[in-house]
C-alpha cells in the first residue's frame, strides 16, 4: 500500500505521526512510503533520516495526498489538509469529531474512511490515546503550576508549600490515564490533591499515591465544594469518542480565588468546564472571572520530539494492519475504531451527538 505522511498543521504543532524506523520497517514489508519534505524536521528527524530507510520524499502537500493512499497523520486535518483529501483515501489520526460537527460535515461530504486513534478500543483500553493522554496529563501540572506564578498572572502560589507555608491544593477531575498523570505529579511536587472520579479501582489507585492525596466520588456538590478552594483544576474527563460532560459550572468558576488556575485537558472532546474554549499555543490562556483558564486543543504538541517517538511506537502496529488490505476490518479494534465512512457516520457515540 502507498502510506503518505504529511506535516502536521496546526498552530505550533512539530509532531510527525511515524518516525523513521518505523516508517522502514513498513518499508521493509513491502509498502510505499511518502513523508512531506519536512515534516519531521521539528521533531529532530531530517528528510535525510527518512531517505535512509527507504521514504519517498513528497515535495509538497498536493504531491503526498496524492502520492497516498492510507495518510497517517497526529491531529485532525484543519483547511490546508481538507483541500487534498479525497474518497479513496483511508484516514488514520486523532478526529475528535464530536467536539468539530464543521469537520465531521466535511468529512461526510468527502466521503472518505476516517478510523480515530481516540476511538481504537482493545481490552477495555484506549491504546492510541493513552500515551498522549499521560504526556497532556503531566503537562497540564507543569503548565498550571507556572501559571499560578504572579508574573503569570497567577496567585503566586508555590505548589509544594515549605515549612512555615501551606501546600497548594489541585484538583484533578477524572482518574484515567490523563488525570491520573496529573495527580501523580501534583503529589510528587507536594501539593495537597483531590481526584474526583466514579470507578473505585481509579480512585484506589489514586490514594496510591502518597498520603497527600485524596479520591473522591465525583458527586456534583462535593466537586463545588473543592473547586471553590483549589489553587489548580485539571480537568481530564473522557466519555470514549463522545463530547465531554461539563462538570465545572461558570457558577463554580465564580466561587474560586482570583489568580487560581484552570486546565482542561478535556478540550480536545469539547471541553468539561462551561467556561472552557479552545486555545493555541501560540495564545493558550485567557481570563474568566479572575481565573486562568488553559485550554490548548493539541497540549502533547509542546514536547513534539517526546511525542512522535510515543506516537509513533503505539501506532506502528495498527499501520501495519490497516496498510495490510481489507482484512484490517476483522481486526475489532480497528473496526470499532472507523468514526465516518462513504458519506456516513459510524461510530455510536458520535450518532448519538449529532
Amino acid at each position: 500500500m502507498r502510506i503518505g505522511i504529511p506535516s502536521e498543521t496546526k498552530t505550533l504543532e512539530g509532531r510527525v505521526a511515524l518516525v523513521p524506523a518505523a516508517a522502514g520497517d513498513l518499508v521493509r514489508r513491502g509498502h510505499e512510503v511518502f513523508i512531506q519534505s519536512g515534516a519531521g524536521e521539528k521533531s529532530g528527524f531530517s528528510d535525510e533520516a527518512y531517505t535512509q530507510v527507504g521514504v519517498q520524499i513528497a515535495a509538497d502537500a498536493a504531491s503526498l495526498y496524492a502520492a497516498g493512499e492510507l495518510i497517517v497523520k497526529v491531529k485532525e486535518p484543519i483547511a490546508g489538509d481538507l483541500e487534498h483529501l479525497q474518497k479513496h483515501h483511508l484516514l488514520f489520526c486523532y478526529l475528535h469529531l464530536a467536539a468539530e460537527p464543521a469537520l465531521t460535515e466535511r468529512l461526510l461530504e468527502i466521503g472518505l474512511t476516517g478510523v480515530a486513534f481516540e476511538s481504537v478500543e482493545e481490552n477495555g483500553t484506549l491504546p492510541l490515546l493513552t500515551p498522549m493522554s499521560i504526556i497532556a496529563g503531566r503537562i497540564a501540572t507543569q503548565v498550571g503550576t507556572t501559571l499560578l506564578h504572579r508574573p503569570n498572572g497567577g496567585k503566586g502560589k508555590l505548589l509544594g508549600g515549605l515549612a512555615s507555608a501551606e501546600r497548594g491544593k489541585v484538583v484533578v477531575l477524572g482518574a484515567g490515564a490523563a488525570g491520573g498523570a496529573s495527580a501523580s505529579l501534583a503529589a510528587q511536587a507536594g501539593a495537597n490533591v483531590v481526584v474526583f472520579d466514579k470507578r473505585q479501582d481509579r480512585m484506589a489507585e489514586m490514594m496510591a499515591l502518597g498520603h497527600n492525596v485524596t479520591a473522591l466520588y465525583a458527586y456534583e456538590q462535593a466537586v463545588a465544594e473543592h473547586v471553590a478552594d483549589a489553587d489548580l483544576v485539571i480537568g481530564a474527563v473522557l466519555i470514549p469518542s463522545a463530547k465531554a460532560p461539563r462538570v465545572v459550572t461558570e457558577d463554580m468558576v465564580k466561587t474560586m480565588e482570583k489568580g487560581s488556575v484552570l486546565v482542561d485537558i478535556s478540550i480536545d472532546q469539547g471541553g468539561c468546564f462551561e467556561t472552557s474554549k479552545p486555545t493555541t499555543w501560540a495564545e493558550p490562556t485567557y481570563d474568566v472571572h479572575g481565573v486562568t483558564h488553559f485550554a490548548v486543543t493539541n497540549m502533547p504538541g509542546a514536547v513534539q520530539q517526546t511525542s512522535s517517538q510515543a506516537i509513533s511506537a503505539a501506532i506502528l502496529p495498527y499501520v501495519q494492519r490497516l496498510a495490510a488490505g481489507v482484512s484490517w476490518r476483522e481486526h475489532e479494534p480497528l473496526r470499532v475504531g472507523i468514526n465516518v465512512e462513504g458519506g456516513e457516520i459510524v461510530h455510536p457515540a458520535l450518532r448519538a451527538d449529532a
